[in-house]
């Protein structure tokens, strides 16, 4: 099965690219910080403020668990914002830079 030869080293060079790519890694470096930053304020949170994470909101359930169950929204949210901008940005970069390259 014969496959088209890339220049790869002149596609990381090309404009597009270089865009999509700047693009793409804030985007995801911010997704992740924002992540991580709920999840480790979970843990010291926890760690170091049990007395707030302790307080009752509704029968057994407290803020700890809540803020935990939080973690779960925080991914799902992340995920259909992802999806929306890869369809927005990411996907007609690729195109236009696929369509460059033709």
């Amino acid at each position: 099965m014969a496959e088209n030869q890339h220049d790869w080293a002149a596609i990381a060079k090309n404009p597009k690219f270089v865009e999509l790519h700047r693009r793409k890694t804030s985007f995801l470096y911010g997704l992740w910080a924002f992540s991580a930053g709920s999840y480790f304020l979970l843990l010291l949170g926890a760690g170091y403020t049990p007395s707030v994470f302790s307080i009752e909101v509704l029968g057994n359930i407290n803020i700890g668990y809540l803020f935990a169950l939080a973690q779960f929204v925080i991914t799902f949210f992340i995920a259909i914002y992802y999806g929306r901008v890869a369809d927005r940005d990411f996907d007609r970069l690729t195109k236009e830079l696929v369509d460059q390259l033709q």
